[in-house]
Formats: C-alpha cells, sequence, structure tokens
C-alpha cells in the first residue's frame, strides 16, 4: 500500500495520507524497539534475581554445613572427654596393668627403634649439608654447623616431626587394633565379663607410649646429631672437633626440658586420639581403615596446634 502511494501523482489529500502512514510506521518501530528492549530488561531481571537466589541458598548451605560441621567437633571432643575419664576411672589389678604395659611397650616402642634411629641418622646429616652449604662464603666460623644442626635436632626435629611420624606409625596401628575387636564384638565380650574395656584397652597403650616415647626421641636427638657429625666431617664442611665445639656451645639444658614436655603431651595425644578412633569404630572391615585414617590426621593436627602454643608458653 505504501509502494503504491509513494508512484501515484501527488496531491493534498495523498501527501497527507502519505505522511500519516509514515508517522505510523515509525511508531511501529519504536514499539518493536522498545518492546525488545523490555523483553531483555525482564530477561536480565529474571536471570539476575534466579543467579541471586542461587547465591543465597549456596551461602545459606555451607553456613548450615560449616555450623553442622562446628557442632560435630565439639560434640565429638566432649564424647573424648568422657572416654578419657572412663579410661582413668577404674583401675585393674596392678599385676594385670604391669604385664600389659609392657607388652605394649614392646610392640609400640621397641618396634620402632630402627624407624627411628633410621629417620634420625639422614635426617641430621640433611640438615648439616643443608646449614652448611648455606654458610658457604660468609665469615661465620664453621662451629655453628654443630650449634644450628644441634638446636634444629633438638627444638624441632625429633619431638615434633618423629612424633608426627609416629603418628602414623604408632596411631594407626593402635586404631585398627582396638578398632577390629570393636567390629568383631571382642569388646562387647569383655564388658559381658565386667571388664572395663577402655581401662584395659587404652590405658596400657597410654602409660607404654608416655614412659617410652621420651627414650624414643632421645635416641632421635643423639642419631640426628651422630647422623650430622658423621655427614659434615665426610663432606668437609667442617673438622669433628668444630662440629663437637658447635654442639657445645651456648647450649642451654632448658631446651632439652622443652623437647622431653612436648614428647610427653604428643604421646598422650596419639594413643589417646588413635584409641578413641578405634574404640568408636562402627560397621565392618572399611570403617576400620577409616578409623584408621581419621586416627592418623587428628592425631597429627593436635600435635601441629599443640606444637605451636607449647613453643608460645615455654619459649617465649
Amino acid at each position: 500500500m505504501f509502494s503504491i502511494l509513494l508512484f501515484c501523482p501527488s496531491s493534498p489529500g495523498q501527501s497527507q495520507v502519505l505522511s500519516a502512514a509514515q508517522e505510523l510506521r515509525s511508531i511501529e518501530l519504536i514499539i518493536v524497539k522498545n518492546s525488545k528492549v523490555v523483553f531483555f530488561m525482564v530477561f536480565v531481571r529474571i536471570s539476575v534475581s534466579k543467579i541471586g537466589y542461587l547465591i543465597i541458598d549456596s551461602v545459606n548451605l555451607h553456613l548450615f554445613s560449616y555450623k553442622f560441621h562446628a557442632m560435630g567437633l565439639i560434640a565429638s571432643f566432649g564424647k573424648y572427654l568422657l572416654f578419657i575419664a572412663d579410661v582413668f576411672r577404674k583401675p585393674e589389678r596392678r599385676s594385670v596393668m604391669y604385664k600389659l604395659v609392657v607388652s605394649e611397650i614392646y610392640e609400640l616402642g621397641f618396634k620402632s627403634l630402627s624407624f627411628v634411629v633410621f629417620v634420625s641418622l639422614f635426617v641430621g646429616a640433611v640438615v648439616t649439608l643443608q646449614t652448611a652449604t648455606n654458610m658457604n662464603g660468609s665469615w661465620m666460623p664453621r662451629y655453628l654447623i654443630g650449634y644450628a644442626t644441634r638446636d634444629a635436632i633438638i627444638l624441632e626435629f625429633s619431638p615434633t616431626i618423629i612424633s608426627l611420624l609416629l603418628a602414623g606409625k604408632i596411631g594407626s596401628n593402635i586404631a585398627s587394633s582396638i578398632g577390629t575387636m570393636r567390629v568383631t564384638e571382642q569388646i562387647d565380650a569383655l564388658e559381658v565379663m565386667g571388664v572395663n574395656p577402655a581401662t584395659y584397652l587404652v590405658r596400657p597403650k597410654i602409660f607404654a607410649l608416655v614412659c617410652f616415647n621420651p627414650f624414643l626421641i632421645s635416641l632421635s636427638m643423639f642419631g640426628g646429631i651422630i647422623g650430622g657429625l658423621v655427614a659434615g666431617t665426610l663432606a668437609g664442611e667442617c673438622t669433628t672437633a668444630e662440629f663437637i665445639s658447635g654442639i657445645q656451645y651456648d647450649f642451654t639444658p632448658f631446651k632439652a626440658v622443652y623437647a622431653i614436655v612436648k614428647t610427653l603431651l604428643f604421646a598422650f595425644v596419639i594413643a589417646s586420639i588413635s584409641s578413641y578412633h578405634g574404640f568408636y569404630t562402627e560397621g565392618g572391615a572399611l570403617e576400620v581403615g577409616r578409623s584408621s585414617t581419621r586416627a592418623v590426621v587428628y592425631s597429627s593436627v593436635v600435635i601441629i596446634v599443640l606444637n605451636y602454643i607449647l613453643t608460645q608458653l615455654l619459649l617465649n
């Protein structure tokens, strides 16, 4: 229709009709454009609102999960305290307890001697070589190699790193053995016989580690320093006299006391937390493995946190 009007002869009436048609066409184009803009704005608003709702729901879900885990940790800590109270509540006969402690010292302590000595020798050697490498070309005397090795071994490596390794070796052993007794109903049989299973099974392990771990850590200190001495002498970084002089230089006996205090607490943590996770194992063989994993993880985390707290309290 618009094309017919355009090619027709012009007249006043036709020009008015043509201008009116053009105005109508422009109005239609404006309406179409506005409708597209309005539709796009509505779509964007709906999309943004949906994304906002999803974000809010996700945040609420995470907050709920964090609260749930926090409550779970608090409940587990309370259950752990009750478990420890049960362990030391009902004493067994001394003769029975003595035999159990000696047996646990052999199983948990003596069988770890070779492992501790082997690791300590090589770590002491590595610490010495790294210290000597960092001192090359400096004005510092060579006897400081022995001094740095001594402090690194006594203050941190032997009490903390060896305890973390023992948490993996001994902690998994404790959790798996007690967990196996739980799933095979041997602990239930002890309860039927009138024996307190927490005292009978857990207390000897705690006493054994608390009594024997200081000896293990002291042996680790000695082995680490000997390994450093041998490595430093063979590598030509220092002489034997210089290394021994560095070991004796500015020695503070409280550093050894600090290491032993950490060792005692770490031994209690390893034995008690591993026994706790094994004692409350539920299910079958798969759950025993999971309990062993949890025992190692939680023991390691607590050891690291306690290491910081004790260092802050005792050395500062």
